[in-house]
């Protein structure tokens, strides 16, 4: 396959991706705060929080 200027071996153009990393990234921006909302951090803290005593209790009775 002839390499082609400003294209990548898959045969996207180089420039165009270029553009669309340099504009504000509303979709990116979008997809962590839909995240960040649905997310219930207290919750999150609590479920650590048992997994790292279950791991606890776990790695005491292997030994």
């Amino acid at each position: 396959m002839a390499k082609q200027p400003n294209k990548t071996q898959a045969g996207t153009s180089v420039q165009h991706v270029k553009q669309q990393n340099a504009q504000p990234g509303a979709a990116q921006q979008q997809y962590g705060t839909e995240f960040a909302s649905e997310t219930n951090a207290q919750e999150v803290r609590q479920q650590n929080a048992q997994s790292q005593a279950k791991k606890g209790q776990n790695s005491g009775q292997q030994q």
